[in-house]
């Protein structure tokens, strides 16, 4: 650790040069007491200040919450900083040098930070430039100011080849850059070239505002690819450990002693923009106990979830609640209506709309359990059955403890059933077959969606053939609910939508090629159908007179969505 090679008689003279008022009160406001200082406490909220600041002894002290330490400790706890971060970090600013004997990763971390601090400065340039006139289009037609803009470091990625790789090679950072993953080797020849092009550029920060990493967003008619694409992890960048946002929502989320978690990069920003400055966002879909910590760091006691109303939503609130429920993190759930986004909720609805949904939040077990199994205990056999295939996964990600037995108490509760059974059932093997509950509007069952499901349960490994998420948009209440039990066992339907899957079955090809072959072609028509109702709608949205800046947003998309529609096209004439 970077803390045991830094000498005693280095930290005291940090100690010594660093003056501890002015470092303080770039935070807290402080008024002479005295020989000492005085405010409120930044670690807990507060009205008559007991935060003390004695320079004669190097150390601050909080009569409230017991708070207390010298410099290093101060800023550590301030900006979440690591020993090792926070002792470089106050060494920089009163010229000590901190030798490479004692810290020898220094040297190759700083040139890590030094490269993502150039990409960075690259990335804005290029936004505010000639070049960067789509991509300001693109964040003005999604509401994002430029003083927001300006305020996350957004920046944009040009689609040439190798902008940035020419600008770390003059700086002597090639090798640093690949480390990054932000240059890649060329296949053939030397030289590197860009890993980001033709994206709007997302950097995504430590807790005190330095660039580790990025995200970016595909532009149409840009390079090809994902939608969202992030940094590989590198010594200096870990998806794990790293909330979009964390940097500018710190002071809120302790300030409130809560922070607000949402899975999109946007609905994080245009969060802050209409005033919500504690929202955080994951970087990837899950969440680790390293996000946890670092919420912890931030003093986060409550975390509320801000999340779709929809099946993507439930579907979100499944995943993370296993992590949250096993760490014992007080979470509620906040839905939005259906069909809508973060972003441009809190675009229409402003910081007073997204408060109310607040209000309305769920505790987690609560919403969780009324999500899977909404009549309770006067829910069908079949019903409960299907339910706690879908809680497997959360339950075993508790460890066996109290958590784990006030869960299943809990669930008895909602479901009417002896905890002690819960605990055999979903511990032990998977549940077996069962029918699902059908509902009217599974009566006219389309044929394709069918089709698609059928494909995955004969063979399940098919479903990552589904190149362009048809599967993510089925509009059949029962075929979402048999592919998404899949996993479980198998679980059949029943009535229109058993019928319709034995259909889809009986016209199945056995041979493995001509299946994927069968499910690609099916995901592909899908999709089409899918983009030609998207555009449509989007068609009407524009014969509006005064159009609001969530249709303005929506219809931005256009563009994307008709590329999109030409490449699942040409995916769709190859396989024919």
């Amino acid at each position: 650790m970077a803390s045991r090679r830094i000498s005693p008689q280095t930290l005291e003279e940090l100690r010594h040069r660093v003056d501890l008022p002015g470092l303080i009160s770039r935070h807290v406001a402080l008024t002479p007491s005295g020989k000492d200082f005085r405010g409120r406490c930044p670690f807990h909220e507060e009205r008559t200040p007991s935060f003390f600041v004695v320079p004669a002894k190097g150390f601050f002290f909080c009569h409230g919450c017991r708070a207390h330490g010298d410099a290093v400790d101060f800023l550590r706890r301030m900006l979440g900083l690591s020993f090792g971060e926070a002792v470089r970090e106050l060494a920089r600013e009163v010229g000590l040098t901190v030798s490479e004997t004692e810290d020898p990763a220094a040297d190759s971390s700083q040139r890590l930070r030094d490269v993502t601090r150039l990409a960075q400065e690259h990335f804005q340039t290029q936004l505010w430039g000639s070049e960067g006139a789509a991509a300001r289009a693109y964040l003005e037609a999604r509401g994002v100011t430029e003083e927001t803009a300006r305020a996350f470091g957004l920046g944009w990625a040009p689609e040439a080849w190798d902008r940035l790789a020419e600008r770390l090679e003059r700086a002597g950072l090639r090798e640093a850059g690949l480390e990054t993953g932000l240059l890649q080797p060329r296949k053939k020849g030397a030289g590197c070239y860009d890993f980001f092009r033709g994206r709007v550029m997302l950097p995504l920060r430590s807790p005190d505002g330095r660039p580790v990493g990025f995200g970016g967003r595909l532009l149409s008619g840009g390079a090809g690819g994902p939608k969202y694409l992030n940094s590989k992890d590198s010594p200096l960048f870990h998806k794990a450990d790293t909330l979009f946002g964390m940097d500018l929502a710190r002071a809120e989320i302790r300030r409130l002693h809560r922070a607000v978690l949402v899975e999109g990069y946007f609905d994080c920003v245009l969060l802050h923009q209409v005033g919500v400055r504690h929202a955080v966002a994951l970087c990837s879909t899950h969440l680790t106990p390293g996000h946890l910590q670092v919420l912890a760091r931030a003093e986060a006691r409550e975390l509320v979830l801000l999340l779709d109303g929809d099946a993507a939503g439930l579907a979100a609130v499944e995943r993370l609640s296993g992590p949250l429920l096993a760490a014992g993190v007080a979470t509620r759930v906040a839905l939005l209506p259906q069909g809508e986004d973060p972003d441009t909720f809190a675009l229409r609805e402003g910081a007073a709309g997204v408060s109310r949904l607040f209000d309305d939040a769920r505790p987690l077990t609560r919403h969780l359990f009324t999500s899977v199994l909404p009549e309770g205990r006067e829910a069908s056999f079949e019903e409960k059955m299907l339910a706690l295939g879908r809680l497997r996964d959360v339950v075993a990600k508790l460890p066996p403890g109290l958590m784990r037995t006030a869960f299943l108490d809990a669930l008895s509760a909602h479901m009417g059933l002896p905890s002690s059974e819960l605990e055999g059932v979903l511990s032990g093997p998977r549940l077996p077959a069962q029918p699902a509950a059908v509902t009217p509007a599974e009566r006219g069952v389309d044929a394709l969606e069918a089709r698609a499901v059928a494909c995955v349960l004969r063979n399940p490994s098919v479903r990552d053939q589904d190149a362009f998420g048809a599967l993510d948009h089925l509009r059949e209440a029962g075929l979402r609910m048999a592919l998404g039990t899949a996993t479980h066992g198998g679980i059949a339907a029943t009535g229109a939508v058993a019928r319709a899957l034995a259909s889809a079955t009986r016209s199945l090809p056995t041979e493995e090629d001509a299946l994927v072959k069968v499910f690609r072609v099916t995901c592909c028509e899908l999709s089409l159908r899918r983009l030609d109702a998207e555009l449509a709608k989007l068609t009407g949205l524009a014969r509006e007179p005064r159009p609001s800046g969530a249709t303005l947003a929506r219809l931005s998309q256009r563009s994307e969505l008709r590329a999109l529609r030409h490449r699942v096209l040409q995916v769709l004439q190859g396989l024919r």
